[in-house]
Formats: C-alpha cells, structure tokens, sequence
C-alpha cells in the first residue's frame, strides 16, 4: 500500500458508523423546513446544532445570519502543510414534510428501520452533511500530514432560492477555494454535470365578475390555462429537438403553481381579475435560456394576437445555468481514485437532474465542483423519505479518501 493509501487507512479507522447514524438521526429530527409564518420555522436549530458541533471538535467556526433566523454556518481546517482548498458543502434546509399522517414514519422521528433511517432530510441531505462533519474530522483527528485546507459550509435556502449560498459567496468566502465537493444524494456516482434551471412567473390579468353573469367580466383562468396548455406543447417540441441527454436526460418546463386570484382569497362564484401561473424550468446544456424566454413570450405574443382581452406578463425571477466539470479536473480524477479505492469497482459517472447550491459557486465563483453523497436519487421530496445506512458509511470514506486524493493524489 503507497504513503496516501497508508494515511488514508488511518483516517477511516476513525470513521464511526454508530456517530454517523447518531448524527444524521439529531439532524433529521430538527424540522428544519423553512416557514416565513412561523418564528421558528427556519434553519436556525440545524445550523446551531452543526456549529456546536464542529466548535466541540475543535474546528474554527463562522456562522453568519443570511435573513433573521436564517444563519449560514462554515468552518475552516488548516492541514499544516501548503496545498489546495477544497470545500464541502452541504445544506441544512428540507423541504415541507406535507401532511404528517400520510407518513408511515414520522417525518420528524428519525425511526430506523431495515437498515434505513427514515425522516424528512435523511437522503437530502443531512445523511450526506453529517457523513461531510465525520469525513473532515476524521481527517483532523488521525494527525496524519495533510497539505491543504478544508472548509465545511453549510448554508440556508438551498430548497429556495439559494440565498445562502449566494451570500456567502458575496461575502468572499468562497475566494480562493480551488474545487467543491456538493454533498448531495446521488447514489455515490460522481456527477461532473449540472441541469440549468429557470423560474418563471407568468400573470394574467382579467376583469372580476359575478360567477353566474361570468360574461360581465373577463376570465383569467381559462385564459391562463391556455398559456399551460401552451407550455406542455413547448416542452415536446424542446424534448424532440435537443434529445435525451447521456447524464441529464430531458428537457422540461413543468407548471407548478396555477392559482387565480394571484393573491387574496378566492371564491367559487367570483371570477378572478386576476390568475398567477410558475414554471419550473430544467435545461440541458445545449438550450439557449434566452432563446427559451423568447419562445414563452412568443406563446404570450400570439394568444393576445389571438383574443384582445388576453393580458399577461412574464418575469424570469431566478436563472440557474447549467454546469459541466471536465474529466481532467484534479478533483475529478482524486474522487475516481477514491472510489476505486473505496469499492474495487470503477465509478459511474452521471449528472444532476436539478440545481444545487454548486450551481453558484461554479457561475459565480468559478469553483469546479463534483456532486456526489448517499441516497435513491428518486427519494427526496417523498413521503417516509429515507437513507441506507451502510451507503452513508460508503459516502463519508468516499469524502474523506477524495479530500486526501486530492491533496496528495496516488503517490
């Protein structure tokens, strides 16, 4: 076995399944799901509990509000030795649990079972944040050599509009880091690419009327269930042009909100004057964003050509693009050694099917990123969400064998 090799089993003898399965289990049972009606409906006792954490391992800690309630949490390891920094990132959001009764574990209970922990964030992504916590320390508590730094960052938002990560980047902390590992459930494959994304508001506006005299005013509704109707004929036109992609699959503009009014309360015998409709959009990377804006206004275009009472407005309020990190890149090539190392099997490569707060460090920051972690790709968002145990454990040597690959690679 080479020097790396003999370093790294060191590191791994200190990887603990039982603090691991402790760690996700406290992670999951914190409702860290973001309610703007709620006081304590934020990431404040997640980030907390990670800070208290990483300050009881000895690890220098930040942690910086974002919004009220709403702290980002970092800190930095310095191995002793001049190197690279490499950064692992992993949220500390999850999304709603919807209605608690239809789970048959409770979302909060963080039960095990079969091998699994069950629990709203098991899979995506506080399995993978504390396999991220337990990598790093592993590392600095084998006083094994280590040329670099590491940096844990774990921010708020990344379900929303991914204002932590954008705020710790403009806060510079993410100046000189030279690659990202985005912990994320992705089966343990490494994911070198990236859908893009676009969120889209689209309003149309009508006249209120009585529902029984509907001819006295002007119906938004039907007129915006024409604009969907619309978008789901875009979406096969899209998916017939630019294909299956190998990693990222197809194409896809999805309405996700369909409400009228946009706001205020409704009533089944009021016409609306007004109907509000979302779009979550996914690209692959040979889709022009802006090519596509055009083809939504274009869909507005033609149905007020169409019907002079047809009014509407269209505002993109996020843009995501899509990301690719080259075969060649170190951090690439330290996480396939790793896994060989880890499995004796070669890795499968593969892409994201959404966005992740890797998105923002790789646009605006320039950071090449690798996204990879525990858990059935198909599980987050679900009822009795869950994460395998024994693939957790395989996620954490993985982080932490890449981290030592990549600082030393296969001497």
């Amino acid at each position: 076995m080479r020097e790396t090799d003999e370093r790294l089993q060191k590191v791994w003898d200190l990887v603990d399944r039982d603090e691991l399965v402790r760690l996700t289990r406290e992670l999951v049972r914190i409702p860290s799901v973001y309610r703007p009606e709620d006081a304590a409906g934020n990431e404040e006792g997640a980030a907390r509990f990670v800070a208290e954490y990483l300050e009881g391992a000895g690890f220098e800690v930040r942690v910086e509000e974002v919004a009220p309630g709403r702290p980002n949490v970092w800190a930095v390891w310095e191995g002793g030795l001049p190197g690279k920094t490499l950064l692992f990132e992993a949220h500390t959001d999850v999304v709603t649990e919807g209605a608690a009764e239809d789970w048959e574990h409770p979302p909060f209970a963080a039960e095990r079972a079969g091998g699994r922990i069950y629990g709203r964030g098991a899979c995506d992504t506080k399995g993978n944040l504390a396999a991220a916590l337990l990598a790093v320390r592993a590392i600095k508590d084998s006083g094994v050599p280590f040329a670099g730094r590491l940096i844990l960052c774990h921010p708020v938002d990344e379900e929303g509009m991914m204002a932590g990560i954008k705020a710790f980047i403009r806060g510079g902390h993410a100046d000189g880091v030279d690659a990202a590992v985005i912990c994320e459930p992705e089966e343990n494959r490494i994911c070198v690419e990236q859908k893009g994304a676009m969120r889209v508001e689209v309003t149309v506006r009508g006249r209120m009327a009585h529902g029984a005299m509907p001819l006295s005013g002007v119906n938004p509704v039907t007129r915006a269930a024409r604009f969907v109707v619309e978008v789901e004929e875009l979406e096969r036109e899209e998916m017939e042009r630019h294909g299956e992609h190998p990693f990222l699959g197809y194409p896809s503009l999805t309405p996700t909100i369909f409400m009228g009014p946009d706001c205020g309360e409704a009533q089944i015998n009021v016409v609306p004057a007004s109907a509000y409709v979302a779009l979550d959009v996914r690209t692959t990377p040979a889709q022009s964003h802006e090519e596509l804006v055009g083809k939504l206004e274009g869909i507005l275009s033609r149905l007020s050509s169409r019907d002079p009472d047809f009014d509407a407005t269209l505002e993109v309020i996020e843009e995501r693009p899509p990301t690719e990190t080259p075969r060649d890149e170190p951090l690439v090539g330290a996480m396939d050694l790793a896994y060989r190392h880890l499995t004796g099997r070669e890795p499968r490569y593969d892409g994201v099917p959404g966005a992740t707060d890797g998105t923002f460090l790789h646009a605006w920051a320039g950071v090449p990123i690798v996204t990879t972690g525990a858990g059935d790709r198909e599980i987050p968002h679900h009822k009795d969400e869950w994460v395998d145990e024994d693939e957790l454990l395989a996620a954490c040597k993985l982080y932490a064998a890449t981290a030592m690959y990549y600082a030393y690679g296969k001497d």
